[in-house]
């Protein structure tokens, strides 16, 4: 670990897992000095080809791959350590294998903080909740990375929102919010890089003000951190993330 270049790895399961909760905060560290690594687990084969379709179900791991490029460039971060594992099959592939496979990216790029899903995976996606419990195995076995944070939704803006398919968390438990205001475009542009998903998500017909407030802010649970590491936390991290 070195205080003049603070490292965030970010565990995520699918093509644009990265950018529609997160990507703002993800953009706004980029730009203070952060190095952003992303790793993600699979191609994404098993989601939408978009509506109307934009590719055959063929093309589609090809297309969101290209699409995960598109928005780590528009957010600034570091291109992504993509794996091929198979999309809604995560649980059914051994762990001690995936697990390695993620302890030799955090060998390559020593992150102090990792940002991964919550225990209810946010959507309740199988892939989601096994990627976050892999990813605190991984903080709870590699003592040199200080913090883990997990992407939220607070109740309160689930039920303004009325979206009780998430799986929001009680507000007293959200560590951080993010006002992504001064990345918007930013954040936009790397949502219309999943062309693929966004055309199919039912945010992408609501109003201006729904659509702002869903995205414009972004929440965060520090789900475990080391007190013993906290002095080895940069400045630019203590700031935007603690």
């Amino acid at each position: 670990m070195t205080r003049d270049t603070p490292v965030l790895l970010a565990v995520f399961a699918h093509p644009d897992d990265e950018t529609f909760r997160p990507g703002g905060t993800l953009a706004l560290l980029a730009r203070s000095g952060v190095k952003i690594h992303l790793l993600t687990l699979t191609h994404g084969e098993g989601g939408s080809c978009g509506e109307p379709p934009l590719c055959t179900p063929d093309e589609l791991p090809g297309v969101r791959k290209r699409e995960l490029h598109c928005a780590c460039v528009a957010l600034g971060i570091q291109p992504p350590h993509l794996l091929e594992y198979p999309d809604g099959h995560l649980a059914q592939i051994d762990a001690e294998r995936i697990i390695a496979e993620i302890l030799t990216v955090v060998r390559q790029v020593h992150p102090q903080v990792l940002l991964t899903f919550g225990p209810d995976g946010l959507s309740g996606h199988p892939d989601h909740i096994i990627v976050g419990q892999w990813t605190t195995e991984i903080f709870n076995r590699v003592e040199e990375i200080a913090a883990l944070y997990t992407i939220a939704v607070p109740q309160s803006l689930a039920n303004r929102l009325g979206m009780h398919q998430l799986h929001a968390v009680p507000d007293d438990s959200i560590a951080l919010g993010v006002d992504v205001s001064e990345v918007w475009e930013t954040k936009l542009a790397a949502m219309r890089c999943h062309a693929t998903q966004w055309s199919s998500s039912p945010m992408a017909g609501t109003s201006e003000e729904r659509f702002r407030l869903f995205f414009g802010r972004e929440y965060f649970v520090r789900a475990a951190c080391r007190d013993a590491y906290a002095d080895f936390l940069p400045a630019t991290l203590q700031e935007c993330l603690l």
